[in-house]
């Protein structure tokens, strides 16, 4: 008895940390309870507690028609974190559904960089809508992060910055963020920016040095050693990797004479570090960039064109086949075996192309490592392939009673594992030294050369060494 009940505690120990930081199933259901029995107070209630990401999943989750009345329900409890945390494919129709009232509210609590976010996949009439919600200095803070081009540092940043002249001492800048209105500093910063006369910046204080030193000391002597000054201009993949390589907080953006214009903050950073690694693994899947919340057509519409590109790998692939086809009618036992050599050959690929396509995305593949790895994963799949090869040698053997099958099946599997380790890694280095995304295109190659190098090895052999 006691045995079962340790199995029962295990069990939801282990159900309590599957479900760890994820929405409670029946705080769920009851949110859409209230919903449905329109009762407003209680949903108000049930909903305090969630962080607004919390809700932006619930919204994301739920079905447009339970999410329309729940958003008309919730009303002017709708927090502008709400928004900024909503997946932007269903974004636009959660705007659609405030009131202009309660819109205009919860944009004003979010700063600079997170309306930008907010507003630029949007059509023109909720643009305006939103800007028109906002202060004339935000939104004219907001047009102008607008106004530097998508995927830049200068779309990232926000324009809410802490800095203090490079002559000023703790006690000063202490004095002055507590004489600055609250509505001209930023919700969260991290640092002071230092700056020079001519507002270059020159380095940062982080708010533990400046808390923790004496108000005489100067700013200067209490710098960050890591300072990185990011250009509008940078692409925000290369300020993500900065920030992940450096190890940042946030950084100063300047404009192309060096001026202080914004600052970027590690949250930013991150989700656009997070929004690339999900980004290549949908490629490599070929099923695009969409998300849970799309609907069917637009799924189908973005799944096509690599089913399609399957489709004529596949027909290559058949076309080789084909080519065999009195070897085939004449030794049944090709038919059976030729799938495990290409099935063999594209799983090693897809190992060594996920490994290059990634090294690819940190920049850890480069020029002075390239041939290594290629040779690594060469080597790696001869090793393999001779492993597997004694095995498929022996089922052939074993199974047909055919030594000759078993010497061509197990030559065929070695050759095609060695293809696969270097068109796995060589196939996204060329494409990415031609400009190509590896991760969008290596898959399709890839498949291609494993299943035509298998099928051809596989069944030329056979040809000549058992006909």
């Amino acid at each position: 008895m006691s045995d079962q009940i340790e199995e029962l505690e295990q069990a939801a120990v282990e159900e309590d940390e599957n479900e760890a930081y994820s929405l409670d199933r029946k705080a769920v259901a009851a949110i859409l309870t209230a919903v449905e029995e329109g009762d407003q107070a209680g949903l108000t209630a049930l909903m305090e507690p969630l962080h607004a990401a919390d809700i932006a999943d619930l919204l994301e989750q739920v079905d447009a028609d339970d999410r329309a009345a729940l958003i008309r329900l919730y009303d002017r409890e709708f927090d502008g974190e709400i928004l900024s945390e909503l997946h932007e494919s269903i974004r636009e129709e959660v705007i659609s559904l405030l009131t202009p009232e309660v819109l205009s509210e919860a944009v004003r609590e979010l700063d600079s960089d997170d309306v930008v976010d907010l507003i630029e996949d949007l059509e023109n009439d909720q643009q305006e809508a939103i800007l028109g919600a906002l202060e004339d200095v935000d939104r004219v803070a907001v047009e102008q992060a607008l106004s530097w081009p998508e995927y830049s540092a200068g779309r990232l940043m926000q324009r809410e910055v802490v800095m203090a002249p490079e002559h000023w001492t703790v006690g000063q800048t202490i004095d002055h963020l507590r004489k600055t209105a609250e509505e001209d500093l930023p919700d969260q910063f991290y640092h002071i920016v230092m700056v020079d006369p001519r507002l270059h910046p020159v380095g940062n204080v982080t708010l533990g040095k400046l808390m923790r030193s004496k108000r005489d000391t100067l700013l200067k002597d209490i710098l960050e050693d890591t300072f990185q000054v990011i250009p509008a201009m940078r692409d925000e993949g290369d300020v993500a990797y900065a920030f992940n390589q450096y190890h940042l907080i946030s950084a100063p953006v300047v404009d192309d004479e060096g001026r202080l214009i914004g600052v970027i903050t590690i949250d930013d950073a991150m989700s656009v570090l997070d929004e690339e690694h999900e980004e290549d693994i949908l490629r490599l899947a070929g099923v695009g960039e969409g998300s849970l919340s799309d609907r069917v057509i637009e799924t189908t519409k973005q799944r096509l064109p690599w089913l399609a590109v399957n489709l004529v790998t596949a027909i290559a692939a058949s076309m080789v086949i084909s080519q065999f086809e009195a070897a085939i009618t004449q030794i049944v036992a090709l038919a059976v075996l030729m799938p495990i050599v290409a099935s063999m050959g594209g799983n090693a690929g897809t190992q060594s192309l996920t490994v290059a396509v990634r090294a690819i995305a940190t920049r850890d593949l480069t020029g002075s490592n390239v041939w290594r790895v290629i040779r690594r994963e060469c080597l790696v799949g001869l090793i393999n392939g001779l492993i597997f090869a004694a095995v498929m040698g022996v089922v052939g053997i074993v199974w047909f009673g055919s030594p000759a099958l078993g010497y061509v099946i197990a030559t065929a599997m070695v050759v095609n594992m060695v293809v696969a380790g270097l068109a796995g890694t060589g196939i996204p280095i060329l494409l990415e030294r031609f400009g190509v995304d590896p991760a969008l295109a290596s898959g399709a190659f890839v498949t291609t050369v494993t299943d035509v190098v298998g099928f051809f090895a596989f069944l030329g052999l056979a040809a000549l060494v058992l006909l």
